[in-house]
């Protein structure tokens, strides 16, 4: 008696006790890590990984050094055209103006030539430059930029080297002939003057406006850096259009030494339509 009362009194606390009615089972726990789960998703870094914090000081000394390496590569460029410049100033000269014994430059300065002769070797050194200069700024930019925007810094060196050509280019088969074509007519029945041309103020006009519209030619490079990169979009620049068309304005009128104002107004005019040819690029391509 005594075996059988401990056997069923052992079974019974092995047994579970039913539920009672009316009451649900209680929910087993679910554990926290299951190695079921999925792994968690990863999340893509707040910053560049090779992006380090350095002191303000060290950030000055690099970007000096990176404008030295432009300045030195600008001065080098200078020096190695400067024994071909007056090649290149009767090749611009007669190209922009008529072949005329009248349109022959004259010197008002002992150091006209040689100052002009500067001046020319100094603007192929800045066309050199700026690509340089894009470069440059791509290094001391790149540890804080992510693989996709060191991509897009790096296709701008190339074509910044070929819009700045364009430009060079665009002013000197267009711009220019046109300038001079408006400046001789104020003086085509003046009888009562000789017109002469100084090779100081002349030349000056021709590499002002050649400098000037290799820089203005990099602005579709600059908006689709931007754009790119996140730092602005598109419909932002269209929205804000006079803004920008009113500091093209401004600019042209700045560096383009022209009194009567045609200069100015067609750098303003070459300057809104590479904006708005570049937004309506980018409208079409759906960026």
């Amino acid at each position: 008696m005594g075996e059988e009362s401990e056997a069923s009194a052992g079974s019974n606390l092995s047994k579970t006790p039913a539920p009672e009615e009316g009451r649900e089972p209680p929910e087993e726990k679910e554990h926290l890590y299951a190695p079921e789960d999925p792994e968690p998703a990863v999340e893509r870094p707040s910053q560049p990984t090779s992006d380090q914090e350095m002191p303000l000081a060290d950030h000055i000394e690099e970007m000096i050094k990176r404008l030295a390496v432009v300045l030195i590569i600008a001065g080098v460029v200078s020096v190695v055209t400067l024994p071909f410049a007056e090649r290149v100033i009767n090749f611009l000269w007669y190209s922009v103006l008529p072949v005329d014994p009248t349109t022959r430059p004259r010197l008002y300065h002992p150091l006209a030539l040689v100052m002009t002769e500067l001046k020319v070797a100094s603007l192929a050194g800045v066309l050199i430059a700026l690509p340089v200069m894009v470069y440059q700024t791509y290094l001391f930019m790149r540890p804080g930029l992510y693989p996709n925007e060191r991509r897009y810094y790096l296709a701008a060196v190339p074509t910044s080297l070929v819009l700045a050509f364009v430009g060079v280019s665009f002013a000197h088969f267009l711009i220019l002939p046109a300038i001079f074509t408006y400046f001789l007519s104020y003086t085509d029945n003046a009888a009562v003057v000789d017109v002469a041309f100084g090779l100081t103020k002349t030349f000056d006009l021709i590499l002002m406006m050649m400098g000037v519209l290799a820089v203005v030619f990099q602005i579709p490079l600059l908006i689709m850096l931007a754009i790119m990169m996140g730092l602005t979009t598109r419909k932002w620049l269209a929205d804000k259009r006079l803004y920008f068309w009113s500091g093209f304005l401004g600019f042209s009128f700045l560096f383009s030494p022209d009194p009567t104002g045609m200069a100015p107004f067609l750098v303003a005019l070459t300057m809104v339509g590479l904006f708005e040819g570049t937004l309506l690029l980018l409208k079409w391509t759906g960026r």
